[in-house]
This record gives structure tokens, sequence and C-alpha cells, in this order.
């Protein structure tokens, strides 16, 4: 098999386990946010400011969890634009 198609079949699969696992990662992040949310919905004991802090600390949360996945996602991208350029260069 060409080196070359290998690569891109390894890349491919890669890339393929990261969207499936950050797809169900985020699936249960959501799920625990929901409880939380319920749980916040029902402590009428807890002050306005822990319910701003939790959303806060939620709202970081999935910022930082759309960075990373963009992060990732941009660097497949340079890893395959680098491959394409070397195997132009080579042709």
């Amino acid at each position: 098999m060409d080196q070359k198609q290998l690569f891109k079949q390894m890349l491919d699969f890669q890339k393929s386990t990261f969207d499936n696992s950050f797809a169900a990662m985020t699936t249960l992040q959501e799920q625990g946010e929901k409880m939380v949310d319920t749980f916040l919905d029902q402590a009428s004991w807890l002050p306005e400011d822990g319910r701003k802090a939790v959303d806060n600390w939620l709202s970081a949360y999935k910022d930082g969890r759309m960075k990373f996945k963009e992060t990732v996602e941009e660097n497949f991208k340079k890893v395959e634009n680098y491959f394409a350029d070397a195997e132009n260069r080579a042709e």
C-alpha cells in the first residue's frame, strides 16, 4: 500500500475518532448541565449570586470545549495541508 494513502487513512481515522469522542463528551456534558439546571431550579435556598457563579462556570466550560474543538480541527487541517503540499512537491 502506498505510504501517502496509508497516512491519509490513518489521519481520517484519527479525525473520525476525535469527532465521535467529542460528540459523546458533548452529549454527556449537556446532560450534566441539564441536571445542574434542574437542581438549581429546585434549590430555593441558593442565592442569586450562587446561580450566576454556576452559570458563568458552565458558560466558561462550553467556551473552552468549543475552543478546544476549533484548535484540534485547525491542526488537523494544517497536517492535511502539509502532506498535500509535500505530495504536490514530490510530483
